[in-house]
């Protein structure tokens, strides 16, 4: 058979799912097709605040899935929505590129050494929140656009920086636009960030060749991490596009995370962080829980409009 897997048509989605499909096709012993899906995030050009959280990047291709054509689809973590959609299963996350943004600048600037009134672009209300509030001085604008268009914009003068997430950056191979990594610990990103999930119908999530080969590709420390992160947002009743940052790092059984819920215009945030012994995800889904209570408690709830959770 010829597994097709369900793909965004950027360059960079592209470029992920094909490793992924690579990977696949050593999986299963079976030839793998790359299906491209315009989502409704690619489609258009609105501000991601005004198309809202609601899965604009995942819902055509889950739609895809659940109508077969395709066997499997390969999603960007950070854009998919904590609520189930019915019908699929999230078959497995392979192992996580990094999960840091990294500032591009001009003439090799790093964030605290841009001039005051400098032009810094981002798409994210998330990292517009947290610019505004590590400086206040700067001209956050709001853009659109893959990623060759954004450092475009940097290379020909409209823009002093733009802010991206270094996992793309290195899939792309571009990481030599990077001109600033900002530390996961003060500067926590959108939860998954860096990691990718591998969806099938629930009928091929067990022992199918479907099934058997997502699951060949399964990280169990990504997958630990990520179920803490996503709990944290689910526990917010965040959006995907909520300013809410959640990172975490595990070494060996001790699973550290941190996040922050952010006033839009960066002028307060919340911050908390919390550590403790995992054996499986649910303990890790436990702390995140602890770390909403957390959150709440010092009062996330009125930072940011967070809504229900997407």
């Amino acid at each position: 058979m010829t597994l097709r897997v369900g793909t965004r048509g950027s360059a960079l989605a592209l470029a992920q799912s094909g490793a992924v499909a690579s990977r696949l096709a050593e999986a299963a012993g079976d030839d793998v097709e790359l299906i491209p899906i315009a989502s409704e995030g690619d489609l258009r050009s609105d501000s991601l605040s005004t198309i809202g959280g609601r899965g604009v990047f995942a819902a055509t291709l889950r739609r895809a899935l659940l109508e077969g054509r395709c066997d499997l689809v390969v999603h960007s973590l950070k854009d998919l929505p904590t609520v189930a959609e019915p019908g699929l299963t999230i078959a497995a996350v392979p192992e996580r590129e990094d999960a840091r943004d990294a500032l591009c600048a001009r003439d090799g600037l790093s964030l605290a050494q841009l001039p005051a009134g400098s032009r810094v672009g981002t798409g994210s209300p998330r990292r517009i929140a947290q610019l505004l509030r590590a400086r206040p001085d700067l001209d956050v604008v709001d853009l659109r656009g893959n990623v060759d268009t954004r450092l475009r914009h940097v290379a020909e003068g409209r823009l002093d920086a733009v802010l991206l997430a270094r996992a793309g950056l290195e899939r792309l191979g571009r990481t030599e636009a990077v001109t600033d990594d900002l530390d996961l610990g003060g500067w926590p990103t959108a939860p998954g960030q860096g990691a990718l999930a591998l969806e099938v119908r629930d009928e091929d999530a067990g022992a199918t060749t479907v099934g058997r080969a997502a699951r060949a590709l399964a990280d169990a420390p990504a997958e630990s991490r990520i179920a803490a992160e996503r709990q944290v947002l689910r526990g917010l009743g965040a959006g995907c596009t909520a300013p809410v940052a959640v990172s975490s790092a595990l070494e060996g059984d001790r699973l550290t995370l941190w996040a922050a819920v952010y006033r839009p215009d960066g002028s307060d945030a919340v911050l908390r962080r919390m550590e403790a012994r995992i054996g499986s995800a649910p303990d890790a889904e436990e702390l995140g829980d602890r770390l909403v209570a957390e959150l709440l408690a010092g009062g996330a709830a009125g930072m940011a409009p967070l809504g229900a959770a997407s």
